[in-house]
């Protein structure tokens, strides 16, 4: 059965989907079939994989997922990229809920075959990262080592905590990820340690840091871990991969 991890975070800016790619191609390049699904309406994901966003959603649609999906450079990934229709993403954004069901109905039944299946969600707690995290396993949260982080992460809390009440205690806490981590940054070294002494062994060991090529690579329609295979967030990239895997 497919690990569905759903990449989430209310606030934008955080490295949500350069996490939500980098973990994505990680796997399959550990032999994992990964489906990377985009549910942002900017269709980054989409983008920083050098894929074209869909004209029409499955979701609003109704087509058969299987149509949607493309491979990624003859590689273990498939991704279900985004669409930046304005009548889709207004629909998708609205979360009504025939669309809201269809994505559940998707995500819990579309995939068979996957090892792990990864949602980039909305920089929002809208309907639409709500239902995704129903239909998720597992929650992972990038946080930037700034002053905000703390308090986004306990909205986000409160919002998991929710979706645990409304599901068949289906969904867990993945894990939180650091990104943007600059150790020279008096700032960054507090953050870091407070988020650990508060949540413990819930926060990957594997903090990611800035690196300009980590901001470079989506440009190439390319992963940090194929663009710069020996730079700082590659190898940070690679690293987080592995405490995914031994997490199952």
């Amino acid at each position: 059965m497919a690990r569905v991890l759903c990449i989430a975070n209310q606030k934008g800016g955080v490295g949500k989907t350069t996490t939500a790619i980098n973990l994505a191609v990680g796997l399959a390049k550990a032999g994992c079939k990964t489906l990377l699904v985009d549910l942002d309406p900017q269709c980054n994901a989409t983008s920083g994989l050098g894929q074209v966003p869909l004209a029409s959603h499955p979701l609003v649609n109704c087509a058969p997922l299987r149509q949607g999906i493309v491979r990624i450079r003859n590689s273990t990934l498939e991704l279900l990229p985004g669409t930046r229709s304005l009548r889709d993403v207004e629909a998708l954004v609205r979360g009504d809920q025939g669309h809201a069901d269809r994505l559940r109905e998707l995500l819990c039944g579309g995939v068979n075959g996957y090892d792990f299946v990864l949602i980039d969600c909305p920089p929002s707690l809208g309907r639409l990262t709500r239902t995704a995290l129903l239909a998720s396993n597992e929650v992972i949260m990038p946080i930037q080592c700034e002053y905000f982080a703390m308090e986004g992460l306990v909205h986000m809390i409160e919002v998991i905590r929710d979706v645990m009440h409304q599901g068949p205690n289906r969904l867990q806490f993945g894990g939180i990820v650091l990104t943007m981590y600059d150790h020279r940054l008096e700032l960054a070294v507090e953050v870091e340690e407070e988020v650990r002494d508060f949540f413990g062994e819930i926060v990957y060991r594997t903090a990611v840091p800035r690196d300009v090529a980590v901001a470079e690579a989506p440009s190439h329609g390319l992963a940090v871990i194929d663009y710069a295979p020996r730079s700082r967030g590659a190898r940070a990239y690679v690293e987080l991969c592995m405490e995914v895997l031994e997490r199952d």
